[in-house]
This record gives C-alpha cells, sequence and structure tokens, in this order.
C-alpha cells in the first residue's frame, strides 16, 4: 500500500496544499485551511500509477462482489478507467445529467440488473454528486455496492449523506490521516494541529 507516499506526492506537487494560518475561502463562503485539486493527479505517472493500484486493492478487500467499476464525470473517470483496467473488470461512467441530444444518455457503457458496481469519484466532500450518481445508476436498474474515492474530507455532512442513502462508502485516504502524517513528520505545531482538527469537527464554524 502507497498511502504514505502518495500523501507525500500530493503535499510535494501542492495537489493539496494545508494552510492553518491563512484559510481558504471555498465558493460556498466556507473558511477551509484546506485546497485540493485531485484533476492534477492525472499529469503524474507515477502517482496516479498508486493511486490506481491501492484503489483497485481497496475496492478487491472492501467490495469483493464488484463486477463494474464506474466513473463519476469529469474527475472521477480516468480513476476508473484505470481501475477497471487493473482489476480487468467492464467499466461505465455517469454524467452529471442526462444528454440533451442523442438518446439522451445519462450513463455510457453497459451493465446489467445481476451486475455490482462500485462507482469511484476523485474527491468526497459531501457525498452529493456522487450519491446523485448512485440514484441514476439505480434508476437503470443498477445495484450498487458501494463507492470509493481518493480523498475525502469526512465532513459530518458526507456520513450523513452516505448514511440517509444506504450506501457504503471507502475512501483511500481521508483528511485526519492527511493531517495526522503531515503532524508526525514536524510539518505543524501543536497548535496548528489542534486548529486543522477543529475544522473538520465544525467546518462552518471554524475561523468565525
Amino acid at each position: 500500500m502507497y498511502q504514505k507516499q502518495i500523501i507525500n506526492d500530493l503535499i510535494k506537487e501542492k495537489i493539496v496544499t494545508i494552510s492553518p494560518d491563512k484559510p481558504f475561502t471555498y465558493a460556498s463562503g466556507m473558511l477551509s485551511p484546506i485546497y485540493t485539486d485531485f484533476r492534477l493527479t492525472i499529469s503524474y505517472p507515477a502517482l496516479r500509477e498508486m493511486i490506481a493500484t491501492d484503489l483497485a486493492d481497496l475496492i478487491k478487500n472492501k467490495y469483493p462482489d464488484v463486477t463494474v467499476i464506474g466513473g463519476v464525470v469529469t474527475a472521477g473517470l480516468p480513476h476508473a478507467a484505470w481501475v477497471a483496467q487493473k482489476l480487468n473488470l467492464p467499466m461505465i461512467y455517469v454524467r452529471p445529467k442526462p444528454k440533451d441530444h442523442g438518446k439522451g444518455r445519462q450513463i455510457e457503457g453497459r451493465f446489467s440488473k445481476d451486475d455490482q458496481i462500485v462507482l469511484i469519484d476523485d474527491l468526497v466532500t459531501t457525498g452529493s454528486s456522487v450519491l446523485q450518481a448512485v440514484k441514476a445508476c439505480q434508476k437503470e436498474g443498477g445495484n450498487i455496492c458501494g463507492v470509493s474515492s481518493i480523498f475525502t474530507y469526512y465532513l459530518p455532512d458526507a456520513k450523513e449523506n452516505f448514511a440517509k442513502a444506504k450506501t457504503q462508502f471507502e475512501p483511500l485516504l481521508s483528511y485526519p490521516e492527511l493531517i495526522s502524517q503531515e503532524k508526525e513528520s514536524g510539518h505543524f505545531t501543536d497548535d496548528q494541529y489542534n486548529m486543522l482538527k477543529t475544522w473538520h469537527q465544525d467546518p462552518w464554524a471554524w475561523g468565525k
């Protein structure tokens, strides 16, 4: 498993930036000490290979009955393709909404009612977008055995949303793991680490 090296590379290449003293402002207005852009991972062959290997191993262990890998458009799509190749499984992908031309498909690729689908996204924040993809597959008769992602903040909203949707979620990496490793590496003071944990517990109240 390459989790530690993946985290090191994510920080090194500034795919993940942590700034406890100068927070970022998200489009929602939320203040955050972390900014991520996992779309950049496709530009680093060694990093994306480690991610694909670990995601494939994770899915084999957590979802042993999987028969189809699904990618959530757009950022989850390349990672789903690499994982499907490693597992030698069919692949589908799911758009946010149906096409407005042609056959109006929202899902590309083939699956049957007997298949067990695992959907992959790059980042899960609240889970809303990937759970929309879950609903789209279920509407077409697909069985979703679970969701995976490269990274999640593991915010309270996400846990609640997956629980309500009765959908299993197994990420490769999480915010608590990342800040813990960075603390062990000496990149944060105790006060900064505690501040980062506080954001995770109540992100909307943090920094106010």
